[in-house]
């Protein structure tokens, strides 16, 4: 019984603290803080991690190959792999027909749109990797809501939050299941008494159905009640955006200055802070580009400017009030070009970091930006300089062949669904069977999951699914830098004995708690820490302290590592913890209280399901 519970005194744990730990605490934390701010985004905080690391070596203990492991990773390979065969399923559009068959089911029932938003989002998320799928559906949801009177608010966060119950399923659902399952691996050849191996396919997904079917429950029932009605369902964009005060119609009169210079000699110069969206002329509208077009006497120009902006370039250059468009219908009478929809940024997008101006993003797609929604907040003016975000969504205003182009460049997650973007239908079959073959090899034990996952990137190309130079593109770079940079993190945790330190003194709790509670705690404590910083990066630094909590009480390793997994891939309680919150948070409208109180009860009520159901199939004891 004394080796079961020999949990550190407090001034035990501070006398076993070395120089080596604390130089990997202070490493930890450094990383904690950049990540829950974003100073920098959090591939180069990784990268600068891995870094320290390895200048550090002498107290952290990772030598430059150990630094650089993170590339080799069977995870990193794993989850590049995955993204290439997601992006292959996206040019396929099946994804996509799905979602048309499931809005023609549900029209304009509510409870029908929201149990078919769940109903495909989850299942789909177990076979391909979560975060894409929500990213493809995103422009098909918010169609489903519009054109269902059905408030967008209702359905984007539980497609979010049922992506990652899907993503429970299957070990390839999710990034943070094939990493757990790497790190699981590597624990389990240093110290064969953890009985720690990495996941089988259907490791857990006995846990996954029981945590979906919980999940969905909830969304069905308390969620629906708690989401908010942010956006109206017969609210187009001018009106949501609140633009009526910020677009005006201004006359040229015979006197003004502006006669005979062009759009860009008039109205180009950045401090101004205008847009000019279109000019009519004698009934005929003229759209981008506009900078070389001259203006005439009687011509109507159309902007985007704040009213201090408006009434000082009025009295300056002569001009008359004529106008303001209220509602798109005024700003674009007869659906004529160009068109208004919402861009979402997702991650690896190479606006990510940028600002509009220094991306030269109105000049590569002829579009321009009328406001710009940012964590929560909407910005109408002076947006130009604004560093871009993941998850951060623009306003955009272009014609109907720019929108294709944005439609079909992996940079950007345009929130409505466009006739003209062309899928390769004729392939479905192929990549289907790809598919298949990816998840039914490994499960059987065939080959490694690794290898069936680069076996299927292989094969798509050779069928024609993916092109060879859509590989490059279709991989979120970001995401494997992360993976990368935060893995010698997880070894150096492991090596310098800080893992084992931190272990020993939450097994301390066990003195209190039975070994069900200590288990709960971990959950938690993921789960917290995931809601402000990378799900990637919470398994990488619990997985290692749960294993050795586990070992301290003489516990399963096997569950308290797969409590940190599933914590760590169901992050409902801030629209930060997980990437697939930040692509409805724009598109929603939501604020970052609306996670929460959703969220929070969600993650509670799951924290229970989820180690009850470990206790259940696999028992607590080592």
């Amino acid at each position: 019984m004394s080796s079961f519970l020999a949990p550190l005194a407090v001034q035990d744990l501070a006398s076993a603290v070395t120089v080596d730990m604390l130089v990997v605490f202070v490493l930890v934390l450094v990383a904690l803080v950049l990540f829950a701010t974003e100073w920098f985004p959090i591939d180069v905080t990784a990268i600068l991690v891995m870094v320290l690391l390895m200048l550090l070596e002498p107290w952290t203990q990772i030598s430059a190959q150990e630094g650089i492991s993170g590339f080799a990773s069977p995870a990193t390979i794993t989850v590049l792999a995955m993204l290439i065969l997601s992006t292959g399923i996206n040019r396929t559009g099946i994804v996509q027909r799905l979602g048309r068959k499931m809005a023609a089911f549900a029209g304009s029932n509510r409870h029908k749109q929201l149990a078919a938003t769940i109903g495909i989002t989850g299942p789909v998320s177990g076979l391909i990797n979560n975060t894409p799928v929500v990213a493809i559906l995103v422009p098909v949801i918010n169609d489903l809501a519009h054109n269902g009177k059905t408030s967008p608010s209702k359905l984007l966060m539980p497609l979010s939050f049922a992506s990652m119950l899907g993503g429970t399923l299957t070990l390839i659902g999710t990034s943070t299941n094939i990493l757990a399952s790497d790190i699981a691996a590597q624990l389990g050849a240093e110290s064969p008494d953890l009985d720690l191996q990495a996941f089988g396919m259907f490791e857990f997904t006995q846990l996954g159905v029981v945590v979906f079917a919980v999940g969905s429950l909830y969304l069905m029932t308390i969620g629906v009640r708690l989401l908010p009605r942010r956006i109206a369902a017969d609210e187009d964009l001018v009106e949501e955006y609140a633009l009526q005060e910020y677009l005006a119609d201004v006359s040229v009169p015979a006197n003004s200055s502006l006669i005979g210079q062009t759009v860009g000699e008039a109205l180009g110069d950045d401090d101004l802070d205008i847009d000019v969206l279109q000019l009519i002329r004698y009934g005929e509208r003229f759209s981008d580009p506009l900078a070389r077009k001259e203006i005439r006497e009687s011509d109507t120009l159309r902007l985007r400017t704040n009213r201090e902006t408006l009434e000082r370039i009025i009295d300056a250059e002569g001009l008359s009030l004529s106008g303001s468009p209220r509602s798109e219908d005024d700003l674009h009478p007869g659906e004529e070009e160009p068109v208004l929809v919402e861009v979402v940024i997702p991650s690896g997008s190479f606006l990510v970091g940028e600002t509009l101006t220094s991306s030269t993003f109105r000049q590569r797609y002829d579009a321009n930006v009328l406001a710009f929604r940012t964590r929560g907040d909407v910005v109408r003016d002076r947006f130009e300089d604004i560093r871009i975000r993941v998850g951060d969504t623009l306003l955009v205003q272009a014609p109907p062949d720019s929108l294709t182009r944005l439609v079909e460049n992996e940079d950007f997650i345009v929130a409505h669904e466009f006739d003209e973007v062309t899928y390769r239908d004729e392939k479905i079959p192929f990549a289907v069977a790809i598919i298949v073959g990816v998840v039914a090899l490994p499960a059987l034990n065939i080959l490694p999951i690794v290898v069936s996952a680069l076996a299927g990137v292989v094969a798509m190309v050779f069928t024609g699914v993916l092109k060879p130079t859509e590989l490059y593109s279709s991989v979120e770079w970001n995401v494997i830098f992360l993976l990368a940079g935060v893995i010698p993190l997880g070894i150096a945790l492991q090596q310098t004995g800080a893992a084992a330190l931190l272990g020993d003194a939450v097994a301390s709790t066990a003195a209190f708690l039975p070994v069900i509670g200590v288990l709960w705690v971990f959950y938690l404590a993921t789960g917290l820490l995931t809601s402000v910083i990378s799900n990637n990066a919470s398994v990488v630094l619990m997985i290692p302290v749960a294993a050795s909590a586990a070992q301290s009480i003489d516990a399963s390793a096997f569950a308290f590592v797969l409590a940190v997994t599933f914590a760590a891939s169901t992050a409902f309680m801030t629209p930060v913890g997980y990437q697939t919150n930040l692509f409805v948070y724009g598109p929603g409208g939501y604020r970052f209280s609306d996670f929460l109180r959703v969220g929070a009860p969600l993650q509670f009520l799951l924290s229970i399901v989820t180690v009850l159901g470990i206790a259940f199939f696999w028992g607590l004891g080592a």
